[in-house]
């Protein structure tokens, strides 16, 4: 059996021209080279996979004027570490001492770190006077994934480089190309579902392009990729689409049902669910196209069917899966929870209004047959002519007629003396107050809301003004402060009560209290107070006004030196006695 050596150890990059996707970090470090001014300290810094250690190798060996392709004569000069096991101090004491010795061969000695985040506290404080005045033949070059974990005095000292993930549309070229060199089949789509499970690491996508060539033996096809990573293809979603679309809840239910039998994750499903409608959204304008990182033929389906659904469909549904991603951590049954999202989704729009869950009264009534329209009116009218027949019968049937006409009569002059404000705002608003409204459509309620609009400043503007006297004043107070014994507020009703008041001209109502903390709590009652004696009064003028009564007599704690200063103005002779026994007032 022949050694296997896997593609992510097969391919690594040998020189900088072989790094994917950090172009402006590989260039930037060449050019250091080329021109002697590379710093002494360097930290790369990126998620995993993304070519931190590998740049990190190329440069060293680049530092030596090495051929990338060996190892050989300058391989003592690389010294690479884990600090996931070299974390002490003790470790950092060493590499401190093995740093003093310069290189026997060759012009620098390259400590690669990896994993530095892990290094102990005091581990990197052992190491802050290293990296700060490093000698000559000395370059350390520190790798994390996790740049927030080490402390700033580190940071500070070093030259930083950021790692960022590399797209899925390189990755996909890239492992479209080993394909090529190894002769395998393969599908576009399958490359893309790849790179997009990769999630911007190269090296996990090599470790998932090798799984894949093994489970489908060199014919990688997007179905089969998509089984085996546990992911939705293009055309699954497609179709969940379709029935979104057409409200077909039963067969949306019955193919989320299929899904989950065959292994399927909630949170993945409802991720993909949620990035299909991203793109359907993004595909609608040419300027936001390029943001689609889907395969051609995966955009151009896209493009088709994003004609039917409008751009505000497309926002609220994205809204609605965010908020079933959000919250199926927090629930037990995440079934349901996603069955009730996909109802929601299918029930989002009625012909275009936004979120109606029920279908109007409009649509109810504009949906009836002809013959069904025919039958409303034989019995509208058959009530309408029972009902005359018994009015008639009715001994009563004048006095009916007479109010009905007085009552149809001052509805007439009511309607023909609207306020002109209120058929403006009606008009402004497309609400026509003649035309007949279901009293359950969302018409009526617009039109209701619209005359208490209007109408309620109106009534505002009709102030009661009846005159009152002390007496009817102290009735309504004492029904008050009842009340409020009623409600357990025995404290403000006893003041109410125990505190005399009097009236004055404006309609002013006086309270006279004793102290500033009566006055307190009469204030904060008297906003209830008012209203309430507007009420009973019927009078809209009502002011009430708190004052503290100048008879009451506050009692005053005086200090020692303030007692000792008003005997000494009685009897001066105080003072001798103060200086002979030494006291202090």
């Amino acid at each position: 059996m022949e050694t296997y050596v896997v593609s992510a150890l097969k391919y690594r990059p040998k020189s900088f021209s072989e790094v994917i996707g950090q172009y402006s970090i590989t260039k930037t470090l060449e050019n250091s080279i080329k021109i002697n001014q590379l710093a002494q300290a360097l930290l790369f810094c990126g998620p995993r996979g993304v070519g931190k250690t590998s740049c990190a190798r190329i440069l060293a060996n680049m530092i030596n004027d090495n051929d990338a392709n060996t190892f050989e004569d300058f391989s003592f000069n690389v010294f690479e570490l884990d600090a996931a096991s070299n974390n002490s101090v003790e470790d950092i004491r060493k590499i401190n001492e093995q740093v003093r010795i310069p290189p026997q061969i060759g012009s620098h000695k390259v400590y690669i770190i990896d994993e530095v985040h892990m290094l102990s506290n005091s581990a990197f404080n052992a190491f802050l006077k290293t990296l700060e005045e490093p000698p000559k033949h000395a370059i350390f070059i520190l790798a994390t994934t996790e740049k927030n974990k080490i402390i700033p005095t580190v940071l500070s000292r070093c030259q930083i480089y950021d790692f960022k993930r590399i797209t899925i549309k390189d990755i996909q070229l890239y492992l479209s190309n080993i394909a090529e060199k190894n002769k395998l089949s393969f599908q576009e789509n399958a490359m893309f579902l790849i790179a997009q499970k990769a999630d911007g690491s190269l090296r996990d996508a090599l470790s998932i392009f090798d799984r894949m060539v093994n489970f489908t033996n060199g014919n990688l096809t997007e179905i089969a990729v998509a089984k085996n990573l546990n992911l939705l293809d293009q055309q699954t979603y497609s179709e969940l689409g379709e029935m979104i679309f057409s409200k077909d809840i039963h067969q949306l239910l019955k193919k989320y049902d299929e899904l989950i039998q065959i292994g399927m994750n909630d949170l993945q499903f409802i991720k993909g669910l949620g990035n299909y409608f991203r793109n359907l959204m993004f595909a609608k304008d040419k300027k936001t196209l390029t943001l689609l990182e889907v395969s051609e033929s995966a955009k151009a389906n896209y493009l088709n069917n994003t004609e039917k659904i409008s751009i505000n469909y497309l926002i609220d549904a994205i809204s609605l899966v965010n908020n079933c991603e959000i919250n199926i951590k927090n629930v037990s049954e995440k079934r349901v929870h996603i069955e009730l999202t996909l109802m929601q989704l299918a029930s989002l729009h009625f012909d275009g209004e936004k979120k109606n869950y029920i279908i109007p009264a409009s649509k109810i009534k504009n949906n009836f047959s002809g013959r069904e329209r025919n039958s409303l009116d034989q019995k509208k009218s058959n009530f309408i002519s029972n009902t005359d027949v018994s009015l008639s019968s009715s001994k009563e049937k004048k006095d009916v007629n007479n109010k009905s006409k007085t009552t149809h009569n001052s509805f007439n002059s009511y309607e023909s003396n609207l306020n002109d404000n209120v058929k403006n705002d009606l008009k402004k608003r497309n609400i026509n107050p003649l035309e007949p409204v279901s009293s359950f459509s969302l018409s009526s309620i617009a039109l209701k809301k619209a005359v208490n609009k209007t109408i309620e400043p109106i009534k505002k503007n009709i102030e009661l003004k009846e005159n009152f006297n002390l007496e009817a004043v102290n009735k309504d107070l004492n029904q008050y402060v009842e009340n409020l014994k009623n409600e357990g507020k025995k404290n403000i009703a006893s003041i109410l009560s125990m505190n005399p008041i009097s009236l004055s001209d404006n309609y002013k109502i006086h309270f006279k209290v004793a102290n500033e903390m009566n006055r307190v709590e009469v204030n904060i009652e008297k906003e209830r107070l008012l209203p309430f004696l507007k009420k009973h009064l019927k009078n809209d003028k009502i002011k009430i006004e708190v004052e503290i009564s100048e008879n009451s007599k506050q009692e005053q704690i005086y200090t020692p030196t303030e007692k000792y200063q008003y005997l000494l103005q009685l009897n001066p002779q105080l003072e001798e006695l103060r200086k002979k026994f030494n006291l202090d007032f």
